[in-house]
């Protein structure tokens, strides 16, 4: 019985009958030891006994019958069901080698072949490695990335079957084929790089590692939309001056009001959002350059939240607003100055967008997850000698991650090395609580927006259930986090630790294994963005870590003369030495601090873009107060990085005065921008015992703005612009960073 019920398996497919035995031959002898002499000796002696002619054609109809035969005395029904699927997969292999590799070929008869191939069951029998490997090459160009650094390492982790799975969630125009994009290739990847389909799986990360449920709106949705609308200039105009790049985005918004997708394009984002049904989403820019080796884009495009609740038109409306913003995000001129930085201009950079549910939970009127951050597999940032960089560090929020990649107000991220994860920069209980989140970003949803809310009012509002594992409470003096769940809890006293979920939970090391298995197959530092809600941590975003340039171990020189010192810092070093620099930028901190009007804030920014643009090619270091790039221009000057990424050297002076001292940049998107620039990041903190600052030569030395740029003359008493050889005795600067040591200096001297 179970050789004919074999046999009626394999007469469903009679054409593969004879590439069926060809495998069953091959098995037999693996696994059997049968080889194909002793299957011939055998078939003779049968025709023999049965005074038959051994004829070739009656040869093989026994061999045929033994190998069979051999093949139900020695396995097991589901094995060889195993064994002639993978006859039919070999067929249709040869199938999709032939469609992917056929000049313009459709989108449309690929997936018919890809999708041929996957409905065999997966099973555990696989297809010649390298046809396999050829076609991955071949579908991955053609749906999800066509940048040569991510296909080498693409091809030996994403399957024939994740495409499949990432065509069968795709969206595309009916008239133009696409991409998934850098970010949805990258989030991809690294699902498969650590949870392997092919690969033994660690069981640890099966249950504690997921992906939010993923969308993805192809580029060809954006060739379409541009194309509806005659926006065709758009494409070209990214050659343009920055400011006529400017002026024309200043027009942008007016122009997408109008601007509409085709009527065929909006039934399917229609019949999506009926599918998905009524839930957050985040709608994040894709774009075919986004995410890849050596340039981020960090932060460059649009990613938006949306409620996606109520009417279906009003969801419609809201979700094809979401859109434009992240499509019209492509022709902001920071990228386009990002891209001509990196002779990337002349790419012909396309949008896609990455359409995820957001990872969390309703609590009232609120939706948002646990915690959230992003973690680094090389750590920059080490404010002790004990902490080992090649460990990695982690940025950690309460709610969404938002407040842990951008530069926001007064707030502060819980910073973690992975080598020592409860050890702090701060020294005592009232430090810990003053440097600790204080506001948590959460959507609105019947606002459908973004807010930030105050963490204390927040908790009083609402019942997290697992808010044991995120504070800690202040008890005369002493931070501690809650002995059990539901303990009753002071709010005033508590403040954001996250102690017990670093030592209750395996989050920390589920996140070192992510980190290694990535930066491994990378072969380079990677960072990952990431949510956790309901014991799970989402994967939500992987690149690789730009780093700054290895240096050799900087030694700062000694007898410099007191007068001579500029500076002198001593926390948040990284590795540098930056000689020779020739002008000084100076945004007297008090000066700023003391302007109360928003607009004249805004227009400091201004100022320090223009010097940018006129010391383009000079040697030159920007310091000022707080936070460059500040969310928050109270606490720093709102720049962008077309603002300052000419200078060499980025410092942030720090007077406490206020009783706040400026969060550490790394980890955020404005960071990366710098390390891609080669710009050394300065922290100085003048009150604190072993840092200085020479303010009196930074005021008192030539201010020379009115005579460069004499538009900018009001703003003399606040930006200054120091020639420093005509200042310094005809010295220049030198600016040497010790991260080992944790220690920095700049000074004059001659050149060198």
């Amino acid at each position: 019985m179970r050789a004919y019920r074999m046999y009626q398996k394999m007469m469903r497919y009679p054409h593969l009958a004879e590439a069926m035995r060809k495998i069953f031959r091959s098995v037999l002898l693996e696994k059997a030891s049968i080889s194909e002499a002793q299957i011939r000796e055998n078939a003779e002696d049968a025709l023999r006994r049965e005074n038959i002619t051994p004829a070739e054609e009656n040869l093989q109809e026994y061999m045929d019958a033994i190998i069979d035969l051999e093949l139900v005395n020695h396995f097991d029904e589901e094995e060889i069901e195993q064994y002639i699927n993978l006859a039919r997969k070999e067929d249709r292999l040869k199938n999709l080698i032939k469609v992917v590799n056929t000049e313009g070929v459709t989108s449309i008869r690929i997936k018919k072949a890809l999708r041929d191939f996957c409905e065999i069951p997966e099973g555990n029998t696989y297809v010649s490695p390298s046809e396999a490997e050829g076609v991955r090459v071949a579908l991955i160009h053609h749906f999800i990335s066509n940048q040569l650094p991510f296909m080498g390492i693409a091809k030996h982790h994403i399957t024939i079957r994740d495409v499949d799975e990432i065509v069968e969630r795709s969206y595309w125009s009916p008239r133009y084929p696409g991409r998934i994009g850098g970010k949805a290739a990258g989030l991809l990847l690294a699902y498969r790089i650590v949870l392997p389909r092919l690969a033994e799986r660690d069981p640890e990360l099966e249950n504690y590692l997921a992906i939010p449920e993923s969308y993805y709106f192809n580029s060809g949705v954006f060739s379409d939309f541009m194309d509806y609308n005659n926006l065709h200039e758009f494409h070209t105009y990214k050659y343009k001056s920055r400011e006529d790049i400017e002026e024309i985005y200043q027009r942008l918004p007016a122009v997408m009001e109008i601007a509409a997708f085709p009527p065929d394009m909006v039934e399917i984002f229609r019949k999506f959002l009926e599918e998905v049904g009524e839930c957050p989403l985040i709608l994040r820019s894709s774009s075919l350059l986004e995410d890849n080796v050596g340039h981020a884009f960090s932060g460059k495009y649009d990613s938006v939240f949306i409620g996606n609740r109520g009417k279906m038109g009003e969801r419609l409306e809201e979700f094809i607003r979401g859109l434009k913003s992240v499509v019209m995000s492509t022709m902001a001129p920071a990228p386009i100055l990002y891209r001509k930085e990196r002779n990337l201009l002349d790419f012909d950079e396309r949008m896609s967008v990455l359409a995820q549910k957001v990872v969390g939970r309703h609590f009232g009127g609120y939706f948002f997850p646990f915690a959230a951050g992003v973690a680094f597999s090389f750590n920059a940032y080490t404010w002790s000698s004990r902490i080992n960089q090649d460990d990695g560090l982690i940025r950690l929020v309460f709610g969404l991650g938002t407040r842990a990649v951008d530069r926001v107000g007064n707030d502060y991220p819980r910073m973690i090395p992975i080598s020592h994860p409860l050890l702090r920069p701060e020294v005592d209980a009232s430090q810990i609580q003053k440097y600790s989140q204080k506001t948590v970003d959460v959507l609105y949803v019947e606002k459908k927006r973004l807010e930030s809310i105050a963490f204390l009012d927040l908790i009083r509002e609402i019942d997290h259930p697992d808010l044991h594992l995120a504070i800690s409470v202040n008890q005369d003096g002493n931070l501690a986090a809650p002995m059990f769940k539901g303990q009753n809890i002071d709010p005033i006293r508590s403040c954001l630790t996250f102690q017990n979920f670093l030592t209750q939970t395996p989050f920390l090391s589920v996140m070192e294994r992510i980190l290694g298995k990535l930066e491994n197959a990378y072969g380079r530092p990677v960072d990952v963005e990431f949510a956790i809600d309901g014991g799970k941590l989402y994967l939500l975003q992987c690149r690789t870590l730009s780093l700054r340039k290895e240096l050799e171990p900087v030694t700062l020189p000694e007898n410099i003369p007191k007068d001579q010192i500029l500076f002198i810092n001593s926390r948040g070093v990284t590795n540098g030495l930056v000689t020779n620099i020739e002008y000084l930028v100076y945004v007297d901190p008090r000066a700023y601090n003391r302007i109360t009007g928003y607009g004249e804030k805004a227009e400091i920014g201004h100022v320090v873009g223009d010097l940018n643009r006129f010391l383009a090619g000079k040697r030159y270091a920007l310091f000022g107060p707080g936070r460059w790039g500040s969310n928050d221009i109270n606490l720093g000057v709102k720049v962008g990085y077309p603002d300052i990424n000419k200078t060499l050297i980025l410092g942030e002076i720090a007077f406490e005065a206020d009783g706040s001292t400026p969060e550490v940049s790394y980890g955020t998107h404005f960071f990366n921008d710098l390390v891609e620039a080669d710009i050394i990041p300065i922290a100085i903190y003048p009150d604190q015992k072993g840092t200085f600052i020479d303010e009196e030569f930074l005021l008192k030395a030539e201010n020379r703005l009115t005579v460069e740029l004499p538009e900018h003359s009001r703003h003399a008493p606040i930006v200054r612009l120091i020639h420093v050889p005509a200042s310094a005795s005809g010295h220049l600067l030198h600016i040497y960073q010790d991260a080992k040591n944790q220690k920095g200096m700049g000074f004059f001297a001659a050149h060198s």
